[in-house]
């Protein structure tokens, strides 16, 4: 398991339409719902930018794939220095518990858009995966950009 030590929250947050809480999303520039899940994504969000040094440049929010005849949504993508698709992150609520569903989600996107590395984070517990050819390695921490 990897260690989340997510930074000081410097979030806005607005009262949206029927009183609904929402929070300005830096990556796709628009506010959009503050749900538990959502709380999650901005704090790992936060956490990559701030205390990782992953370039906020190269981090996609919430992008449609294919896969087959289902289209879906992935919560977190992390590019490369040449535009690749690097790592995808798959954020629950902090109430989820982790499992091997969870694990399954990000592996079908995988499918779709295969990545050197694979995550799965409910803002208590950060698991993550190298995929390197044949090979399948659980991570200790995340790896650098």
């Amino acid at each position: 398991m990897i260690r989340i030590d997510f930074p000081p929250p410097a979030f806005r947050t607005r009262s949206g339409p029927k009183g609904h809480p929402e929070i300005f999303d830096g990556i796709r520039r628009a506010w959009v719902r503050l749900s538990p899940e959502e709380w999650v994504r901005q704090n790992v969000i936060s956490w990559m930018v701030l205390t990782l040094g992953y370039p906020k440049g190269m981090i996609a929010v919430e992008k449609e794939i294919s896969l087959g005849e289902l289209k879906k949504k992935f919560d977190i993508m992390i590019f490369d220095r040449s535009h690749k698709p690097w790592m995808t992150i798959e954020c629950k609520a902090m109430e989820v518990e982790l499992s091997q569903d969870t694990l399954m989600q990000v592996i079908r996107y995988n499918l779709a858009v295969p990545v050197a590395f694979l995550v799965i984070t409910n803002g208590r517990h950060c698991h993550a995966v190298s995929l390197e050819g044949e090979s399948v390695s659980w991570l200790s921490c995340m790896p650098e950009y």
